[in-house]
């Protein structure tokens, strides 16, 4: 999916799955008009007082219509809503599975609300592509032109006067729709985006906003977007509102006129009273019915907006600087890699740089990690060491140089693969607003809770995981109720039980107080089992006798 058409066609249930909503729809408002009319009929009838066995077929067309009515309304919203969910679970994976191999350095650009609003907002829109727009487009029209047939039938100038009401309806009410609501209605979204943004840039950031004395005016950000989308979703109901007003108005022309051109004829003898009653009645119900082809136009406008939307949300083509996906591992080298209880990772002449960003962050590094080794990366801020980092998990792409993990070259194996091998503890873990337990089953979703104990106990959690009452102690949302050093002890714990042969630490005292780096640092260091390799990336120095030899970096290149 890269161009909104693509998208569009994708949210489109199958004709297999579409089909028996899109019929039973039909014969709902076909039933609609059906009971109507011979409603009419009956009434109108039964005024002249005609023996019973001449009313005896109608009374069971008013009960049929009326039954059948309410059973086809019913299948109609279950087949229809199944196969447009359906589909939109479809939809919203094919999207997320486009941004995985982008994150998370090929998004580094983005704003989580306006991916959020695409993800969330702009993929529920789609449903209506079935449901508000094809479907009642489709069921509509054909039984308003079966309507225009009956009424023909019954007397040919009224079905032409009816024609022409329906003609005019939909060209009148559909330009008014877009008139007073398109811009409103291509505006919704976008302000969506924007109040989302900045509802979760404040709760992002309110701990620096309070320190700072700004959240005040983040909430007068807020405020103002609020508003300005309220005033949208205003404009656009009243353009709706509008919309249907035209369409009444034009109903009661419909029913005058076909009194005024019908009349005649009853006056002549040439049309008797229940065919009248039909031909003059059944209009109010058409219209009853066409009515939701104007709220299909302004669905439509609102779901292709939509589609665009998405479609500008995600990059025709993978950032330069971000590894390709598309390039299958040979038969045999991934299992090979993933296999084996340890590995080592080599570095020749590798060049690398961010996307959007064209100069080298890494220029020709050479490195070599052995299994079961320990190495320390030093260097000051911007030398690469992060960008290091990201390379040896293919976050980043090393479009010059060679890069092999246990033997292979990496440009042959997934990024996944890869990822499989080397594991990497970033600076700020990412903990889910979910119990701890919960957090270390990410790593290995089999594992029991005495193996994640044991995890725990080997990176000196034992003690605080009793204080916190046991593995269903909550960690809030990112973290919020454990402290910086906790953070990355269960970062590594969850590394270790999926068990990387290497493992890749960047920066893990960031955050944590002076005093306290030294025991985090020894305690995750010693935790790692002896055949793991292991990358510190490290700002502070180590103590003594956890690692077994340092390089430094500086300008992206390897010093000596």
């Amino acid at each position: 999916m890269t161009t909104a058409n693509d998208i569009l066609r994708r949210a489109m249930p199958s004709l297999r799955r579409f089909w028996p909503g899109a019929a039973s729809g039909f014969l709902s408002e076909a039933s609609a008009v059906a009971l109507l009319a011979c409603s009419a009929w009956l009434i109108v009838r039964a005024s002249e007082q005609p023996a019973v066995m001449y009313l005896s077929v109608a009374v069971v067309g008013v009960r049929a219509f009326a039954l059948s009515r309410a059973t086809f309304r019913y299948t109609e919203r279950l087949a229809s809503h199944d196969a447009a969910l359906r589909q939109l679970a479809v939809t919203r994976t094919d999207l997320v599975r486009r941004l995985i191999p982008l994150a998370p350095d090929g998004l580094g650009r983005t704003r989580r609300g306006s991916v959020l609003a695409a993800l969330v907002d702009d993929v529920d829109e789609l449903q209506n592509l079935p449901l508000r727009v094809v479907l009642p487009l489709v069921s509509s029209v054909a039984v308003a032109l079966g309507a225009v047939v009956l009424v023909s039938i019954v007397w040919w100038p009224a079905g032409l006067t009816l024609l022409a009401c329906l003609v005019v309806a939909a060209i009148v009410a559909t330009a008014w729709g877009w008139a007073s609501g398109s811009r409103a209605e291509r505006a919704i979204a976008p302000l969506r985006a924007r109040l989302a943004d900045a509802v979760l840039d404040h709760l992002a950031s309110l701990d620096v906003l309070v320190a700072y004395g700004a959240q005040d005016e983040s909430a007068r950000r807020i405020r103002t977007a609020d508003a300005a989308l309220r005033r949208a979703a205003v404009r656009r109901a009243g353009a709706q509102a509008g919309t249907a007003a035209v369409v009444s108005l034009l109903a009661g022309a419909a029913s005058i006129l076909a009194l005024l051109v019908a009349g005649p004829a009853v006056g002549e003898g040439a049309l008797r009273g229940p065919e009248f009653a039909i031909a003059v009645l059944v209009p109010m119900a058409v219209f009853e019915v066409f009515a939701t082809v104007p709220a299909a136009a302004a669905s439509w406008r609102q779901v292709r907006a939509a589609a665009e939307r998405i479609a500008s949300a995600l990059p025709d083509t993978v950032p330069d600087g971000i590894p390709s996906e598309e390039t299958p591992p040979p038969t045999g080298t991934a299992p090979a890699l993933g296999s084996g209880p340890s590995a080592g990772l080599a570095l020749r002449g590798a060049r690398a740089h961010w996307p959007h960003d064209d100069d080298d962050a890494l220029r020709g590094v050479d490195l070599d990690v052995r299994p079961g080794e320990r190495v320390l990366v030093v260097g000051t801020s911007g030398a690469g060491k992060t960008t290091l980092a990201h390379v040896l998990v293919r976050f980043l792409d090393t479009p010059a140089g060679t890069y092999a993990v246990g033997g292979a070259d990496v440009t042959t194996l997934a990024p996944d693969d890869v990822r499989r091998t080397v594991g990497l503890c970033e600076q700020q873990p990412m903990l889910f607003d979910e119990d701890i337990r919960q957090n270390l089953l990410f790593a290995r979703d089999t594992a029991t809770d005495a193996e994640l104990e044991a995890a725990l106990d080997r990176v000196g959690l034992g003690p605080w995981l009793r204080e916190r009452g046991g593995l269903s102690a909550r960690v809030g949302e990112r973290g919020a109720l454990v402290s910086g050093g906790q953070a990355q002890r269960i970062s590594l714990a969850r590394a270790l039980l999926h068990g990387f042969p290497v493992l890749v630490l960047d920066e893990p005292t960031a955050g944590v107080d002076p005093d306290a780096s030294d025991a985090l640092l020894t305690d995750l260091l010693t935790a790692v089992g002896d055949d793991q390799a292991v990358l510190l990336i490290s700002h502070v120095a180590v103590p003594e006798g956890l690692v077994d030899r340092t390089v430094h970096l500086a300008g992206g290149r390897v010093l000596g």
